[in-house]
């Protein structure tokens, strides 16, 4: 009879001679690997990071209110700290809104002639069943995405201004600081092919009504060029959605 010496496993995980044998004749899948836990890696030193621009843009505004005392002996940082936290104050202060809000009869004194006097606010009169003001919303939906500052509500127009003629329809009036700034009757006062685009460059015509809430405050004519950029880059990306396109048939 052979005499057979074995060693037990005592550890999880061991391996016995027994074991060695039978993956050698490959009776056992190969041994795994012996666990080895990752390098212990500390965390990166706020301290120690370099101190630039990004290391700011990735502040908070309380991080950027108490690094205050912290910049004396940096000019630049300290400067473009306090950059940062105008521009991050000024965000805030300005409303958002992103969207067209229904509103009543009743609401119109609250919701517009109250407005705040930074706030333009566009109102549409409009009844359901009427094409027109089908396409004109349609327009006016996508401008109150990309204009959340500015306000943008609808209302039948009748429950606005009783016996309001139907042939008038759509109608926009443009208020602000409680006062009517502007009206546009009926949908081809917005062009032969209404767009959100020639939609914008009609309601900017004479005052800086849109407004992104990006740059605070702008001018009619910063407004007016970022709609014609907004305008080409969209054009640009129409052109070459139906490049991709003809080249996959």
């Amino acid at each position: 009879m052979a005499d057979y010496h074995f060693v037990y496993k005592d550890v999880e995980g061991a391996s016995t001679q027994w074991d060695d044998i039978q993956r050698k004749l490959g009776n056992l899948p190969p041994k795994p690997p012996a666990f080895k836990p990752d390098p212990f890696t500390p965390a990166e030193d706020e301290d120690s990071k370099p101190k630039t621009k990004s290391w700011i843009d990735n502040k908070t505004e309380e991080e950027l209110e108490d690094l205050e005392d912290d910049l004396d002996d940096n000019r630049f940082l300290e400067e473009y700290r306090r950059k940062r936290l105008a521009e991050m104050k000024q965000t805030v202060k300005v409303a958002k809104f992103g969207s067209v809000i229904p509103i009543s009869g009743s609401d119109f004194v609250r919701e517009v002639s109250q407005a705040p006097s930074n706030v333009w606010v566009v109102v549409i009169l409009y009844k359901d069943g009427y094409p027109e003001c089908g396409v004109l919303m349609q327009c006016v939906e996508e401008l109150a995405t990309m204009y959340s500052a500015t306000k943008f509500v609808k209302i039948i127009s009748t429950d606005c201004i009783p016996n309001y003629p139907d042939c008038n329809l759509p109608t926009v009036l443009v208020y602000n600081n409680g006062a009517v700034k502007a009206n546009y009757v009926g949908l081809h006062t917005f062009g032969r092919r209404c767009t959100p685009e020639g939609v914008a460059m009609i309601l900017c015509q004479s005052d800086p009504v849109l407004n992104d809430g990006l740059n605070g405050e702008a001018s009619r004519e910063a407004v007016l060029e970022g709609v014609r950029k907004r305008f080409i880059e969209k054009v640009v990306t129409l052109h070459e959605n139906d490049d991709d396109g003809s080249s996959s048939d």
